[in-house]
């Protein structure tokens, strides 16, 4: 009799602690708070919000990250106006553009994903040394008129005394999925593409990588994390969370190897080599477009309203203080 009362007390306390442990990890999961993020396309140039995810930097801070790729600035600023989204990754551009729009609930630049443009000129034929100068007279796949490539672009043409509206041939009325197909049938004599394209042509053959638009065009807010003013408001603490989750993965990217990360990553490019996606990641950390800390600076502000007055798409220039709130991003490296 005390045998079997020793097992069941036994048993009960195993059930209890077993129960215990279900609750703790109940607890724990219930903590998890959603975030409903709005990317503007799939890009290996992103590779530290991936990294946040797949090494768990974000689940850690009790953050539940659901991604979104919306494909393109327009569709993804729809989203979170209209509440779709409740973080978007997309360039800083957008929130002067929606701004501009005397908006009563502005969009607010939190936290800096890449801190410079990220396409590159290829070019038809392989020179035997490349010299801007060679773009005169040419035909050129440009990118979406106001979009921040084509305006990145045209600022590095403008540096090397280049006239994109006189000194050549622009070609800007082709969708943005469509011109590396475009390029690849024979048109343009150079073409501005984002990675992996820009490799994976060089690779085929198709054409040669010459030059980088984001070493030309310098540091800017390239890609940010924004969020409406009233969900920042709303949701500080879990905005706060998220941002030292980001912050873990920018030390990550910065501290590990292209091939580490590129490892990491290659679940979200399941089409593409991971020995290529290591090739992008190598070169966009060689030209440092990831930026090393979420704080978007002064500087990096305008310089962007600079880029885009100089391409004529600057509707009124905005104070750094009216669209940029750092508060997140400086209490995330402390």
């Amino acid at each position: 009799m005390k045998h079997i009362k020793r097992k069941f007390t036994l048993l009960f306390t195993f059930l209890l602690a077993f129960s215990l442990l279900l609750a703790g990890c109940s607890t724990s999961s219930s903590k998890q708070e959603k975030v409903r993020i709005a990317e503007v396309t799939r890009s290996i140039f992103y590779a530290p919000q991936y990294v946040a995810i797949e090494k768990g930097f974000f689940e850690d801070e009790g953050i539940n990250v659901e991604l979104t790729t919306t494909w393109g600035g327009d569709k993804t600023m729809t989203a979170l106006l209209s509440d779709g989204a409740d973080v978007a990754l997309v360039g800083s551009e957008t929130t002067i553009y929606v701004h501009a729009q005397e908006s009563t609930d502005p969009v607010i630049n939190f936290a800096q994903l890449t801190q410079t443009d990220g396409t590159f000129l290829v070019a038809r034929k392989k020179p035997d040394f490349f010299s801007w100068e060679q773009l005169k007279g040419s035909t050129f796949l440009g990118q979406r008129k106001g979009g921040m490539p084509q305006m990145a672009g045209e600022f590095g043409l403008k540096k090397h005394g280049i006239d994109p509206k006189n000194d050549l041939k622009m070609i800007q009325n082709i969708d943005f999925a469509n011109i590396a197909n475009a390029f690849a049938s024979g048109t343009g004599d150079y073409v501005q593409l984002f990675e992996p394209q820009a490799s994976l042509f060089e690779q085929e053959g198709i054409g040669h990588i010459v030059a980088s638009f984001g070493a030309e065009s310098g540091k800017i807010p390239y890609t940010t994390f924004m969020a409406k003013e009233s969900y920042m408001k709303e949701n500080k603490e879990t905005l706060e969370k998220f941002t030292k989750g980001l912050y873990k993965a920018q030390l990550w990217v910065e501290n590990h190897s292209a091939a580490e990360i590129a490892e990491v990553i290659a679940p979200y490019f399941e089409d593409t080599p991971v020995e290529l996606i290591e090739t992008v990641v190598d070169r966009y950390k060689s030209q440092h477009s990831f930026a090393l800390n979420p704080i978007l600076d002064e500087e990096e502000w305008n310089n962007l309203q600079t880029i885009m007055e100089e391409a004529g798409e600057l509707p009124k220039k905005i104070d750094y203080d009216v669209l940029v709130d750092t508060t997140l991003a400086k209490k995330a490296i402390k």
